[in-house]
């Protein structure tokens, strides 16, 4: 697996170690809790990418969950799947905040990631997020 795809999957846990405890930011980018073994054989460029995507999208928390929200349909945010909304944070972040990452690759890293840790239709629903935003951010 590469090491982007690795950093993503550890973004999308360390989002959704946030949402679910309130943890502060410094122990969410400290990797504080990960498994000990785990993050002291971490790839330093894996862990710097996934520290990356976790700090920018918590700063920019916001804008991200604006997105987000404006392109629910027939859903509501409050009802949204906390792993799917990890995943939803992480991509959206990437779209509108990191433009030198290709659009097509931020999406289909965020429907395989969804697809291994979300429920099974969890990718229809992320890929029709992802895509609208996409498009609306293009505009």
């Amino acid at each position: 697996m590469a090491s982007r795809r690795k950093a993503r999957i550890l973004a999308f846990q360390a989002l959704y170690a946030w949402d679910a405890t309130g943890g502060t930011t410094a122990d969410i980018l400290a990797f504080s809790w990960l498994d000990e073994d785990k993050r002291l054989n971490m790839d330093e460029e894996m862990s710097a990418f996934a520290r990356l995507l976790i700090a920018g999208t918590l700063e920019n928390i916001g804008a991200v969950d604006a997105a987000i929200r404006s392109h629910l349909q027939n859903w509501s945010f409050e009802r949204l799947k906390k792993v799917d909304l990890a995943v939803l944070r992480i991509g959206v972040y990437s779209l509108l905040f990191q433009k030198d990452i290709p659009a097509q690759i931020t999406i289909d890293e965020a429907i395989e990631i969804v697809k291994e840790y979300g429920s099974e239709d969890s990718y229809r629903f992320v890929n029709g997020v992802l895509d609208g935003i996409w498009k609306s951010a293009e505009k």
